[in-house]
């Protein structure tokens, strides 16, 4: 079995390959092409929680184990809050193959590249960029949307001033010709952007109804747990298209486990890359994002043949 450590992985990965990626992977889960089974979730005394997901695409020469886990008090410790490991086996033989010791990074970056991807899919030509969060995750949205759009300013909130700061010194030097600017509330994101990716732990609403404008798009991605919530029900009732990275994972762990009237009138990722529908630009958009295995699966894959 190999081992690739986060620097070769870093060396393999071309961050504007991994978008269109993670379209192949909605669509093959939502076409059944891929056996995804629901996500396992540990809570570790209350503090942290890791998370394990798998996929196999019918016919392909692996399947993918992934082990992803965050730990908010190793910020007191110097270290990154976040971790993982992806392992590929292969499918025809169950032998490990190649264990992807990545830190959690391909987690990090096919999570961003997927809401882009979706930005993208709904004909999204944003100027401006609002984002709801300030960490690894953040930073990696800021770059992947700027792939996919004209971007000329970001709006930035976080809880902790300090934080929000760094992260947008952070996000101005990897995207030097973006303006990048601290909002001093969540509310205030939403007022300057219409397209906005929320991405933080949080276990309550930080965006209301009322500080949504018309024409707006909200990707939704960190509420991936249960008991975790970013966004206000009533948003997601409001909206003219609500899309799921998987309607069954989302009832259960996304924003939909908070509005489960509106789970019937989901549209799953794949279908609507599939199958798009027209949006006037007035259209309130939301997409609850919870993280699938196949995504591991196709970003693990994509890693390892690279490097080979």
């Amino acid at each position: 079995m190999r081992i690739l450590e986060l620097p070769a992985i870093r060396q393999s990965l071309a961050y504007a390959d991994v978008i269109p990626l993670m379209r192949d992977a909605f669509i093959a889960q939502s076409q059944g092409d891929c056996e995804t089974p629901m996500p396992m979730h540990l809570d570790i005394a209350g503090e942290a929680e890791v998370h394990m997901k798998s996929s196999y695409r019918r016919g392909g020469r692996y399947f993918a184990m992934k082990v992803a886990s965050t730990f908010p008090g190793n910020l007191a410790r110097g270290i990154p809050t976040g971790n993982g490991m992806m392992l590929l086996a292969s499918a025809a033989t169950g032998e490990p193959v190649v264990l992807l010791a990545d830190a959690g990074h391909l987690t990090d970056v096919r999570t961003a590249a997927a809401a882009a991807m979706v930005a993208r899919e709904l004909g999204r030509n944003d100027r401006i960029l609002g984002i709801v969060g300030t960490g690894v995750q953040a930073r990696l949205q800021a770059q992947m949307h700027a792939a996919v759009l004209p971007l000329g300013e970001i709006w930035i909130w976080g809880r902790n001033p300090d934080r929000a700061a760094g992260c947008a010194t952070e996000i101005k030097l990897r995207l030097p010709e973006v303006e990048v600017k601290v909002a001093p509330s969540a509310a205030r994101v939403a007022d300057h952007c219409r397209l906005i990716v929320t991405c933080t732990a949080s276990r309550a609403p930080l965006l209301w109804p009322r500080d949504v404008h018309p024409g707006t798009h909200i990707s939704a991605v960190g509420s991936d747990g249960p008991g975790k919530q970013e966004l206000d029900p009533a948003i997601l009732s409001s909206a003219s298209l609500l899309l799921a990275d998987s309607r069954r994972q989302c009832a259960k762990l996304g924003e939909l486990q908070h509005a489960p009237g509106e789970l019937e009138r989901a549209c799953e990722i794949g279908e609507f890359c599939l199958k798009p529908r027209p949006m006037e630009r007035v259209a309130l958009t939301v997409c609850d994002f919870t993280g699938l295995g196949v995504e591991d699966l196709y970003i693990a894959e994509y890693c390892y043949e690279r490097s080979t």
